[in-house]
């Protein structure tokens, strides 16, 4: 492919039951209800298979990891094949005994697997008590040549780093997907509900910005947890923003649907001649980057 010529992109916003199977199967049909619509690379939330289990920390919530290949993946590569259509797909992988990552996949439009991407970032908040079951990421930052696009994946908490973005649009991707579970406590709603949705959104236009590159974010809908230990509200708003910030594609707070928008890689090219960015970094005075805090 040119590596100018224009991709569509779809990202798949859903609602998840505790009823796996039921789960995978709405989401293989939005995939393919996305082929319909011409859509050239699509995204599905993060840990779509299951209800999002990190709310509590469970041992027997480590029953929903797949090692990979799994039944799951073989899905996601057929529906890219038959539609001719790149696929992410953030997973609950299962490595060996005891040891497990919070994994996307990228399959490209052939059915090929030609990325393997795990969170780098893992929070540890109420309700979000990742470090129990994910052990933190080993591949590092990179970005796939796909047949539409240079693809860079991060998954949700890796969303307000600034250095994933970077390192991963160093590497020349041209969109940057964050397959996402990110919702309201119900305790914060009222007070800092519309704060943080805004706040989500700025850091991940501000990426784009910065890097010159296209930013999909793809979340889930629905409430979650019970009344008794905590409810989340995942507050959707899947968008899509151009390499200029720009919000080109944006889905509601509520509804499952997918949402579409057409990038134009000659967009990217003119903002970075707009602003370049990357021509005036300073990457001889950067060593302090590394260090945790400048004590």
């Amino acid at each position: 492919m040119n590596n100018r010529d224009k991709f569509t992109v779809g990202l798949i916003q859903m609602q998840m039951s505790a009823d796996v199977n039921a789960n995978v199967a709405k989401a293989c049909s939005m995939l393919e209800d996305a082929g319909d619509m011409g859509v050239n690379v699509v995204c599905l939330p993060e840990l779509f298979r299951s209800l999002y289990f990190c709310q509590s920390e469970n041992p027997a919530n480590f029953d929903l990891a797949e090692t990979l290949p799994s039944a799951t993946s073989r899905l996601l590569s057929e529906i890219a094949a038959k539609r001719n259509m790149v696929i992410i797909g953030s997973l609950f992988e299962k490595r060996t005994i005891g040891l497990y990552h919070n994994t996307s996949l990228v399959f490209d439009a052939n059915g090929e697997q030609i990325a393997t991407y795990r969170k780098m970032h893992i929070p540890d908040d109420p309700q979000f008590y990742e470090k129990y079951y994910f052990t933190p990421g080993d591949l590092g930052f990179s970005c796939c040549d796909s047949k539409y696009a240079k693809i860079g994946t991060l998954i949700c908490w890796d969303q307000w780093y600034p250095e994933a973005a970077r390192l991963t649009a160093l590497q020349g991707a041209n969109i940057l997907f964050y397959p996402t579970a990110i919702g309201w406590q119900e305790s914060e709603k009222a007070e800092l509900g519309a704060s943080q949705v805004e706040a989500w959104q700025i850091m991940q236009r501000s990426h784009a910005i910065a890097n010159g590159v296209y930013v999909a974010a793809c979340n889930r809908i629905g409430v979650e947890g019970n009344k008794e230990e905590g409810e989340l509200e995942f507050w959707g708003n899947s968008f899509i923003a151009d390499p200029l910030g720009r919000i080109i594609a944006q889905a509601s707070s509520d509804k499952e649907e997918i949402i579409t928008a057409v990038c134009d890689p000659a967009l990217q090219e003119e903002a970075r001649r707009s602003w370049p960015f990357l021509r005036d970094r300073r990457i001889d005075a950067y060593g302090g980057i590394t260090r945790r805090f400048a004590d």
